[in-house]
């Protein structure tokens, strides 16, 4: 990055380059539906998905994460240390002021007790209270539908989660659409149960708590008010990624999902982060520097959003 391109001109720079039009932010008003003014998303728990800013943070990671404190971003949730060591990466987030309260790492498959730990002991050296696996519910053949591979799978999520919690962390699941399809292989016949069913319902709250993609769980036709009936106070972080009327991706506040309606179930669900994301905020064709016009619009928000 060129010496004459400061932190403040990095996010003018994204703007010009990508957004200049979409700039201002959502009022609490105008976004998502909301605007009761019963409640708000706490600023402390306001966290950003690095992997939204992939692109933009392999270009410069320091000024970047400088970027997302002069947001207003107090804590991110990491997806890799791109590219450092873990006390590389924990260095460079304390000199932008900020705390990796979250990570996703996946558990290793077939499971190893030992390799898990060495990720436990990464993630403590980072800094995070939670760890979450990412990813699940795709094989060779497309969307796995088969209830023995998920009942294998969420015994090695209960494992991975116990291990955690033993080393002073919290271990989620995070979905996408795949969990939410009926399994038709190794279930009782005349019966209906989904991928998340299985994980759900075989792990122990205590090992494993839920991560909720929202974009993902609309995506699965599921309701995130509903999941949250369900699994009160095991559902502690989401994903706020929105919805556009082509069932893409959007900014926040940007798409079709009223995000303040399931905010008012936050304390039923037992939420304590609220973590911007989108995929493909830095790829083509839109500019790897976007992803912080996303950042920053997911921000502002949240911080506006009353429910």
């Amino acid at each position: 990055m060129p010496q004459s391109l400061s932190r403040r001109s990095l996010l003018g720079a994204a703007a010009a380059a990508g957004a200049a039009g979409a700039l201002a932010a959502p009022t609490a008003a105008t976004a998502g539906g909301a605007g009761h003014g019963r409640g708000r998303v706490p600023r402390d728990q306001i966290s950003v998905q690095l992997y939204t800013l992939r692109n933009q943070l392999s270009i410069d990671l320091e000024a970047s994460l400088a970027e997302l404190a002069e947001i207003g971003y107090t804590r991110v949730e990491h997806a890799g240390f791109v590219g450092r060591t873990a006390a590389q990466f924990r260095a460079a987030l304390d000199n932008a002021g900020l705390r990796a309260t979250s990570g996703h790492v996946g558990i290793p498959q077939p499971f190893d007790a030992d390799t898990w730990k060495r990720s436990l002991e990464e993630a403590a050296i980072v800094g995070n209270k939670y760890i979450v696996h990412p990813y699940f519910g795709f094989g060779a053949d497309g969307p796995i539908r088969d209830a023995a591979v998920y009942r294998a799978f969420a015994a090695d999520l209960d494992r991975a989660g116990a291990l955690a919690r033993r080393a002073g962390l919290s271990f989620g699941y995070h979905n996408h659409q795949a969990e939410f399809f009926p399994q038709t292989r190794n279930v009782r016949p005349g019966t209906r149960v989904t991928g998340f069913d299985i994980i759900t319902g075989e792990t122990d709250p205590r090992n494993v708590h839920l991560e909720v993609d929202l974009f993902w769980a609309f995506r699965g036709a599921s309701d995130p008010v509903d999941l949250i009936k369900k699994h009160r106070g095991r559902i502690r972080q989401v994903h706020v990624k929105d919805l556009d009327a082509n069932a893409g991706f959007a900014d926040p506040g940007d798409g079709v999902i009223d995000f303040g309606r399931i905010f008012e179930h936050s304390r039923e669900a037992g939420l304590v982060e609220y973590i911007v994301e989108r995929d493909d905020a830095g790829s083509p064709p839109r500019t790897s520097a976007d992803a912080l016009v996303t950042a920053q619009r997911g921000y502002a928000y949240l911080e506006g959003l009353r429910f």
